[in-house]
């Protein structure tokens, strides 16, 4: 069980490329939500933003933390199944009740009433591809399951 959870091809650069880009492009939105930073409202008024939209306070607490050490270990290629799939089930728990009425697109000229899901569809595509292939190249994954994990 734990040797199929951490094994990946350490040969596999496309899921070093997908897990970096993923957890880069998730981690500052962590960060906002975890300490404050980046323009947002720190740990607890993120868990409380999450309680007034109807979420229990322990979902909110597991997005903050999913985004924010989620985010880390992918970029270490650590847990990168569990992170990938944290990010992805975030992702699709703000895609269904939130963005999906707004439509596809991204609100850039601030012509809608919101954002739409455009970026939350790459971003579950990303960490299927992740959960499937787990962390690849250059990953602490594959270094658990060589030299840890017989």
């Amino acid at each position: 069980m734990l040797k199929k959870l951490f094994s990946t091809d350490p040969r596999d650069t496309s899921a070093l490329v997908a897990r970096v880009a993923l957890g880069v492009v998730i981690l500052p939105h962590g960060l906002q939500k975890l300490l404050g930073v980046f323009g947002g409202y720190e740990f607890s008024a993120s868990v409380g933003y999450f309680s007034t939209m109807g979420f229990p306070s322990l979902v909110g607490v597991l997005i903050v933390l999913g985004e924010s050490f989620g985010a880390l270990f992918l970029i270490l290629g650590l847990l990168g199944r569990i992170s990938a799939a944290g990010i992805g089930a975030i992702m699709l728990g703000a895609l269904i009740p939130v963005h999906a009425q707004n439509g596809f697109f991204m609100n850039w000229f601030g012509s809608q009433a919101g954002e739409g899901y455009e970026y939350h569809l790459l971003a579950l595509g990303l960490s299927g591809a992740l959960i499937l292939s787990g962390g690849g190249r250059l990953s602490l994954d594959h270094f658990i399951a060589k030299r840890i994990i017989k």
